[in-house]
């Protein structure tokens, strides 16, 4: 893992003193510092930088690697050498340690056919390579400069199909077909790799078209420069004289056998068939109905054999959370074979997950504001619950936080029991069928119900019932779609004590939030998601979620005095976007990377309401949000509350911005650091003279909260353990002071974005 040498600078360079690595070379021996590619041509070449590029690629043996002028990998590599080298040069050796290039490893005359070769594959054919040796004596150095006196590339004048090849056999046809959409086209360079691109382009163009047994490598190139003295060729593509005769023939499908219950010892020949619109399926037992495994599969009797067809049906299948393994396999009807027509049979078998899974977690929970204990979480999975692929999910769980230290209250704690089951159906129910028009992947319907209960000590209990009915589907690879027309919710606050009155009293506002007894809305959520692999992959993460409520039932209700009710029941009217937009810069393999991130979003309070209910309220700091400030405790604006049982309410809002960049790099194998910097702030849409400061205004850019720290993280196989120490560069209500002295240590599981 030389790439962490960084990290260990300081140590190295106080272990160095300023020696030389030259004093433990073998005598006679120059190091190899340098090859570089100085690139002449009389004409102006537009891909000079792509040129240097591809040569400089191919320039072997590279040198050792330097820090500020030194080589501690060379350097620790000597240290090894000794007779007893001590404990820290065999930690370094092994973290930053590399074998010596010396110039005699330098292969002059190879590294020049190489170099000569790539420029051929680039359409620059006999350039000219010479080369110059220097030499620094004085510290035993050895580079090489090439000097290329670069040809003129040759450009394209036509590319076709050999005509000595173009009989009456379909494939030829198709062949033609592909090449007037070619990657090739008229007057660009000499290029071998996109020939190559080409070829594998032709290729999956013609298994698209059936050609089962066709291959890339039966496709040839043939260039043609006799016909011009200007550095132009002729390009022509012809098949191997010994392409086999199954390979010239497009496949069609015969029969499509389905086997949706199978392990190793499933023995198919006696397993009960099922015929349902052209699909044979194969069960001892009833596992999964045909009639709803059906839409899931692509691949037709009579049709043309397809691998994207094939894909998709595997991908759908897959998305089912009923299988653990796809596999489809095609046979040769050799029987039925015909003059320009061969047959396949196609097999589906489908080897399923355990039916029922019961997973058990345990969480021990401490947070900045003082407040620690235990967390329960119990999940029960009942997969393909009425054979057809639906899941069945039940969460319960159990938490428990108390203020151990600091708070002028005494025994606040608080407990909170959840239940909450899941009904996922991999189809739509809807009035009307629409599912022919999702192509990538088969959408769900989900119905949720779930309660909460929160039991503040000596505060209240607020109680929660919610249920909920909608559709998620995935667009394509890197899209997800989620809405939710029926979301409802009922609230209670009960068992208040007398202080906590006294403080709904005082804020009208926290007040209105807890009385907006009734949710009902519609939800959406789009997200995008091209960063496969957190640790390693670069890419962009954005998330748009919109949420509605009350419109419907305020159209029922009409227009009157407010707060309207519906049945008895005030309810919400509010309106609420926000998105995440996320950058991942991957420099390299190992896990060196920027991240950033940014977040906003509105809730629009209106007619019935005067604020964002409760639970709907946005908050910052914490874990995932500004890591130098205690979960919930910024904010709103440069509100800043007083000690005591004030600063146990979570300060919220109806706005929320926040940005964070993070540079993450390895250390040792599973174990990652971090360096990083966060922003934001929650505000109120309204003013609320409980809560002075907190409205948001034109000066909001200098209301944010900054605080910046160092992480460590556990990286296992995508189980992630995530330590990170922040803390404050800036208080919304405050001028920058770095209180270092005030670090907030913040526990997670998984990456913070």
């Amino acid at each position: 893992m030389n790439k962490v040498k960084l990290l260990f600078i300081v140590a190295i360079l106080s272990l160095l003193n300023a020696c030389a690595v030259k004093k433990y070379m073998p005598e006679n021996a120059y190091l190899y510092t340098k090859g570089t590619i100085d690139l002449q041509t009389e004409a102006d070449l537009t891909n000079q930088k792509y040129l240097q590029q591809q040569v400089n690629e191919v320039l072997f043996p590279k040198p050792n690697s330097t820090s500020l002028w030194m080589r501690p990998g060379l350097h620790f590599y000597y240290k090894m050498q000794e007779e007893k080298p001590g404990f820290l040069s065999k930690f370094f050796y092994k973290q930053v340690g590399e074998d010596p290039v010396y110039f005699s490893d330098v292969d002059i005359e190879n590294t020049k056919k190489i170099i000569r070769n790539r420029l051929e594959n680039l359409g620059h054919f006999s350039s000219e390579i010479s080369h110059k040796i220097k030499i620094d004596s004085s510290k035993r150095h050895k580079s090489i400069s090439y000097q290329i006196q670069l040809k003129k590339a040759y450009t394209l004048n036509s590319f076709q199909l050999d005509s000595a090849q173009a009989d009456s056999l379909a494939i030829f046809k198709d062949i033609q077909l592909a090449i007037t959409n070619s990657l090739i086209t008229k007057s660009s360079k000499f290029d071998l790799s996109k020939m190559k691109a080409e070829r594998e382009r032709i290729h999956s163009f013609l298994k698209e078209k059936g050609y089962y047994n066709f291959s890339s490598n039966f496709i040839l190139f043939e260039a043609d420069t006799n016909q011009y003295k200007n550095h132009k060729y002729d390009l022509y593509l012809r098949l191997k004289n010994e392409v086999p005769a199954e390979a010239l023939i497009p496949y069609t499908i015969h029969q499509v056998d389905v086997y949706p219950n199978v392990s190793l010892n499933t023995e198919t020949k006696n397993l009960k068939s099922t015929r349902l619109e052209g699909i044979n399926f194969y069960q001892d037992s009833l596992y999964f109905k045909p009639k709803r495994l059906r839409p899931f599969i692509l691949i037709e009797e009579g049709n043309v054999y397809q691998p994207s067809l094939s894909k998709n049906t595997s991908r759908r299948l897959g998305n089912l959370n009923t299988y653990k393994f796809v596999n489809i396999e095609y046979e040769e009807v050799d029987s039925l074979a015909q003059q320009n027509n061969r047959f396949l049979n196609a097999k589906i078998y489908l080897s399923p997950l355990n039916k029922r899974s019961l997973r058990f977690e345990i969480q021990a929970v401490t947070k900045s504001n003082n407040f620690a204990g235990p967390s329960l979480g119990l999940t029960y999975i009942n997969r393909n619950l009425f054979k057809s692929g639906e899941e069945l999910r039940l969460n319960a769980s159990v938490g428990y936080e108390r203020q151990f230290l600091g708070g002028n209250q005494d025994d606040l704690s608080s407990l909170q029991l959840g239940l909450r089951g899941n009904l996922s159906l991999p189809r739509l129910l809807f009035p009307i069928d629409v599912s022919s028009r999702f192509k990538y992947a088969v959408p769900k319907t989900n119905i949720g119900l779930g309660l909460d209960v929160l039991d503040r000590t000596n505060l209240y209990t607020l109680s929660s019932v919610n249920t909920s009915f909608g559709y998620s589907w995935e667009g394509n690879t890197y899209v997800n779609h989620s809405i939710t027309p029926i979301n409802l919710e009922y609230l209670s606050l009960q068992n208040t004590s007398n202080a906590f009155e006294e403080i709904l009293e005082n804020n009208p506002f926290l007040r209105r939030s807890f009385e907006q007894q009734f949710i009902a809305g519609l939800t959406y959520s789009f997200t995008y998601n091209a960063i496969p692999d957190q640790l390693k992959s670069d890419g962009v993460y954005f998330n748009f979620n919109f949420e509605t409520a009350g419109n419907s039932i305020d159209f029922i209700t009409g227009s009157g005095e407010r707060p309207q009710t519906f049945l008895n029941l005030e309810y919400a009217q509010f309106v609420k976007a926000d998105f995440d937009f996320r950058q991942h810069f991957a420099f390299n393999k190992h896990g060196n990377k920027l991240v950033t991130r940014l977040f906003a979003g509105v809730g629009l309070p209106y007619g019935n309401s005067t604020s964002l209910p409760f639970v709907k309220q946005y908050f910052s700091g914490g874990p995932y949000s500004v890591r130098g400030f205690g979960i919930r405790s910024l904010g709103p604006g440069v509100y800043e509350p007083e000690e005591g049982i004030t600063s146990f309410f979570d300060q919220a809002g109806d706005i929320r911005l926040e940005a964070n960049i993070e540079y993450r790099f390895p250390i040792f194998e599973y174990i990652y650091g971090a360096v990083f910097t966060d922003a934001g702030n929650v505000w109120l849409m309204n003013e609320n003279p409980a809560l002075p400061g907190g409205k948001f205004t034109s000066s909001f850019a200098e209301e944010f909260g900054f605080s910046s720290g160092l992480g460590l993280r556990v990286d296992i196989t995508g189980f992630v353990i995530r330590f990170d120490l922040a803390a404050p560069l800036k208080n919304p209500a405050q001028n920058w002071n770095f209180e270092y002295d005030q670090p907030v240590l913040n526990f997670a599981i998984g990456y913070p974005f």
